[in-house]
């Protein structure tokens, strides 16, 4: 196997994580860790046996691919540079603060012909994968995604923080554009937004509501699809998914009998899963399996809902 040169760019809560997994993958070499907190860097270093340096850009001829864990304002700037020095690139949801910072990553990625991938975990949940060949075309979809408040995370929205996941989830499922969105939200302990729910319709006619919040007394990350002939159920945290169809047409079932089916999966590592997909794509020279175009769409449209919410508001 191919040994690809690996470093991580911000190791705080998610960045120590990234840090574990490139340090125990084979065909991972994690040459260093990059943080301006000299405590964060050197704990992580010392962790997963790296070298631990204070600037990114000291690293740069030395890697092959890097994850990008900053606050989302650094993530332009950082991965800019990174892809013009040929380096490729999975940088943590959101992709960027505006789309056009986001349009130039592209570019540059495309320009130098690096990798670029989007940190978006839920497609590397076990619940989600398992939808595979039992999704046709929903019709209506639901999603909550609830948590307690905490000052991590606050440098964005809820909606950029939290519901931006369920927003790439959905538009990855409907695979349609979107013709018009309807939103609602509001601060409560922090700066920006803490709760808000968009309604999204698309061009194929799914409509999908989905709603996040930060002040939550419970964590609960749930969505739920309606097709024409099943319901489908999915708990994203017990990674539980239930199917619920009309039975099959001659098998005499009484009027509104339905048939269940309930299953449950391994917790699994949906981030080792987004970094081995990573890695494997620098290797291959494949495409990413959450592109910097993915990332995009579901930024635009995260971009979208915050201001409809703020000019209601008004």
């Amino acid at each position: 196997m191919q040994t690809v040169r690996t470093a991580v760019i911000g190791v705080g809560y998610l960045g120590r994580f990234h840090a574990q997994k490139y340090a125990s993958l084979p065909g991972s070499r994690l040459v260093a860790v990059a943080d301006a907190r000299a405590d964060a860097r050197e704990q992580v270093a010392a962790e997963v046996g790296c070298r631990a340096v204070a600037d990114y850009r000291e690293i740069l001829g030395e890697v092959d691919a890097v994850s990008i864990a900053t606050p989302t304002p650094l993530h332009h700037p950082i991965a800019r540079d990174c892809l013009e020095h040929g380096v490729h690139v999975l940088v943590e949801k959101p992709i960027t603060e505006t789309a056009a910072q986001a349009r130039e990553l592209i570019e540059v990625a495309a320009r130098r012909g690096r990798l670029l991938q989007v940190g978006h975990l839920e497609r590397f949940n076990s619940a989600i994968l398992a939808l595979e060949g039992t999704l046709r075309v929903p019709r209506f979809i639901e999603s909550h995604r609830l948590a307690p408040f905490k000052e991590r995370g606050t440098d964005v929205n809820v909606v950029l923080d939290l519901m931006i996941h369920d927003i790439d989830l959905i538009q990855s499922l409907v695979g349609s554009p979107i013709v018009s969105i309807d939103a609602v939200g509001t601060s409560v302990f922090s700066a920006g937004l803490d709760i808000a729910n968009a309604r999204i319709r698309y061009a194929n006619g799914c409509v999908a509501n989905t709603t996040a919040s930060r002040v939550s007394m419970k964590t609960e990350r749930k969505l739920r699809l309606f097709q024409d002939d099943a319901y489908v159920s999915i708990d994203m945290q017990q990674k539980v998914l239930t199917i619920v169809r009309k039975p099959p047409a001659g098998t005499g079932a009484a009027p509104g009998q339905v048939v269940i089916e309930e299953r449950s999966y391994e917790q699994g590592d949906a981030l080792r899963l987004e970094i081995e997909a990573f890695l494997g794509a620098v290797r291959e020279g494949r495409p990413a399996a959450v592109t910097g175009e993915d990332g995009l769409r579901a930024l635009e449209t995260a971009i979208r809902i915050t201001e409809m919410v703020a000019e209601g508001g008004r």
